[in-house]
């Protein structure tokens, strides 16, 4: 009988994120500031997919008290996206970010009503897709899927409307 739990194995790291930023940063000659370290810290408080305006708002006080500034907040989501920590998604018209270091690969189920993501694992698809390359001679360096629909707590809204 197949296993059926599709969710996310737990995630094991070597370094921890902000270490890991540190030392993309200081390949490039940059440095790890106290707002990128506000941003980071903030971004791997907790998983969860989230745009730029949902991280804002997270660092809101941070915000009032000048300790971090809008352009900063975009210039780091795009810093992380570029040193491989977070991945960057349009849903719907919007850019939805989620963390990649040290994520297994996956994939997503996405309600077009309300944006909620699902995230979800399958061997059965990662079997299928090396199987389809292996037959036409492709070498896979990443997928995507994103499965489109109507989650149920949506459904029921309409029903009730």
């Amino acid at each position: 009988m197949a296993d059926n739990n599709f969710s996310l194995n737990s995630v094991e790291v070597q370094q921890p994120p902000l270490e890991r930023f540190a030392q993309f940063l200081q390949s490039r000659g940059k440095r790890v500031t106290k707002q990128r370290r506000i941003i980071v810290e903030q971004v791997f408080s907790h998983h969860d997919h989230f745009d730029a305006d949902e991280l804002m708002a997270h660092l809101r006080e941070a915000i009032e008290r000048r300790e971090v500034s809008r352009p900063t907040v975009y210039r780091t989501l795009s810093e992380l996206t570029e040193a491989g920590l977070i991945r960057k998604m349009t849903l719907a018209g919007r850019s939805v970010y989620e963390h990649a270091y040290g994520y297994p690969r996956h994939d997503h189920l996405h309600c077009q009503v309300c944006n909620t993501l699902i995230e979800f694992q399958c061997e059965e698809l990662d079997r299928i897709s090396q199987t389809v390359a292996r037959q036409h001679d492709f070498q896979i360096s990443s997928h995507r899927m994103f499965v489109t629909g109507i989650c149920a707590n949506c459904r029921k809204a309409q029903k009730l409307g």
